[in-house]
């Protein structure tokens, strides 16, 4: 049935180009790009007064394939699916959505023809892509590096004398963020994490195990960061943030990769005494300040003995989430934590799929079911104040690596490094439904969802502001599709259309 509809939909991208699709056995295709040819989305207006377009992905193999209508003035009254829009209420700002360039996203795309690279490059940041904004990157080496290391490997060094960046940085780092900035219409917003201070400064004396910092090195690692920063700056490429050290919690247990255990009270103590004033007195007061990055278990326990601390409280900017523990922890705890402290905001930093599965499904090329876990974790996050969402490595090898202690993971581009090519899994174009059509700036509004077919639907809405511009994103998780109809607001104005079974709609139109 697959292949059949592929046969007869010949544009997959209406208005940019084509999607070439591979079915390697999962429920879905891949698209695949080569140095000669990579579909692109394009750039995709907002229609004209009167008018709506959706945007749809599905399991069936469309690609952001485009629908441009005529608003109605009554609703479906039979309709599977209700959305209303609220203009009366405004919640978060968004700050965008990205992901990440580690170690090994830039040895797998510097692994593949230039023609390639840079169709892969402006398939994430350019306004014919899905326009990225918003990107993480390891401070030093991570898990997604072929080495474990850090920038001063001197032992004793607590002058930071021999700090210094990496090869790492200037081959797989540096070369792709500064693409990214050439061909981005968006400014691309950098953040940096630490998966590990330099070994000499821990209990343990390695990079990874269990153990924390010894305390003797806060001031130390502090002015670590500084350079880091002083470092990123000079080479053109600016922090927006940083967050205080990855997955804090990992370190209590004998880690296989890079870790360091921070205990609430330490994190308190060392942002107040040495990491908040010392960026301030290097002029970094302004760089967003991130605590916890870790799951959503840890909150609201693991931020309030900081967040309560007026000290501590002064130096941070907002928390920091992983999406690894959403299955079993309840989104009310992301409320519970905003409603403490209203004024920092919350940030999805790292997910990625395949990170808990057997070692030949770490990567699976077309697989749907994680386009849709993707898309409803955003849309989930979304709607209990999350400001944004970052995914893990950008592009990955046909293994989920490289990776030097073998912790292989999924990726929403996948490198075929022996045959020139990288596939786009469903991931990709489920995370271009958020990243290509909210913009940083867009604020959240209230979004209610009804109807009999509406137990298998999730969806959120944003305005922007500027652009006099409302966006709703629609997923239906079904095995058939859903006649919808979306009241813009007003309840003069509706849109009413149909969704296929397993796909999700990215709805635009003009505010009034």
């Amino acid at each position: 049935m697959l292949m059949l509809l592929l046969l007869l939909v010949p544009a997959l991208v209406a208005g940019g180009t084509e999607c070439n699709p591979r079915d390697f056995g999962a429920d879905s295709v891949v698209c695949v790009c080569t140095a000669l040819d990579c579909d692109l989305q394009g750039v995709i207006p907002v229609p004209a007064d009167g008018l709506y377009t959706t945007v749809t992905s599905s399991r069936d193999g469309l690609r952001f394939a485009q629908n441009t209508a005529s608003l109605e003035s009554t609703s479906n009254p039979d309709a599977d699916v209700s959305l209303i829009l609220d203009h009366g209420t405004d919640y978060q700002t968004i700050f965008g959505f990205g992901g990440a360039f580690t170690d090994s996203t830039g040895i797998n795309i510097a692994s593949l023809p230039l023609e390639a690279q840079d169709f892969l490059i402006k398939s994430y940041f350019s306004p014919d892509g899905i326009e990225y904004n918003l990107c993480r990157l390891p401070m030093a080496g991570s898990d997604f590096s072929i080495r474990p290391y850090s920038y001063d490997d001197v032992e004793g060094d607590v002058d930071l004398v021999n700090f210094n960046l990496t090869i790492e940085d200037y081959q797989y780092k540096l070369p792709y963020i500064k693409q990214a900035q050439q061909v981005a219409n968006r400014e691309l917003l950098l953040f940096g994490s630490p998966w590990s201070p330099p070994s000499w400064m821990k209990e343990s004396g390695t990079f990874n195990g269990s153990g924390s910092i010894l305390k003797e090195m806060w001031e130390p690692y502090a002015n670590y960061f500084i350079k880091f920063l002083q470092a990123y700056e000079a080479e053109g490429a600016p922090m927006w943030g940083v967050t205080m050290q990855n997955e804090p919690m990992t370190g209590l247990e004998d880690w296989a990769w890079n870790s360091c255990y921070w205990s609430p009270e330490d994190t308190r103590d060392w942002i107040k005494t040495h990491l908040g004033p010392a960026m301030e007195s290097a002029g970094y007061g302004d760089v967003q300040l991130m605590i916890d990055d870790h799951n959503r278990d840890t909150i609201p326990w693991y931020v309030l003995p900081c967040l309560d601390d007026a000290e501590c409280n002064q130096y941070v900017d907002g928390t920091a989430l992983h999406w690894y523990a959403d299955w079993w922890t309840s989104p009310d705890s992301m409320d519970e934590t905003h409603n403490l402290y209203p004024e920092k905001f919350l940030l999805y930093t790292e997910s990625c799929d395949g990170w808990n599965a057997e070692l030949d499904q770490r990567v699976i090329l077309g697989s749907w079911e994680r386009a849709e876990n993707y898309a409803f974790d955003v849309l989930e996050d979304l709607n209990h104040w999350a400001t944004g969402w970052v995914d893990w490595n950008m592009a990955l090898s046909m293994t989920g690596g490289p990776n030097w202690a073998g912790n292989y993971v999924d990726s929403p581009i996948i490198i075929n490094t022996d045959a020139g090519e990288f596939y786009k899994q469903p991931m990709f174009y489920a995370l271009g439904h958020f990243s290509k059509f909210i913009p940083p700036g867009a604020i959240r509004m209230p979004s209610t969802v009804s109807g009999p077919g509406s137990g298998d639907v999730i969806a959120v809405a944003v305005h922007d502001i500027p652009s006099l511009t409302d966006v709703a994103i629609i997923l239906n998780r079904g095995d058939s599709s859903k006649s919808v109809s979306v009241d813009s607001g007003s309840g003069m104005e509706f849109m009413n259309f149909v969704m296929p079974a397993k796909s999700i709609t990215t709805i635009l139109f003009q505010e009034h």
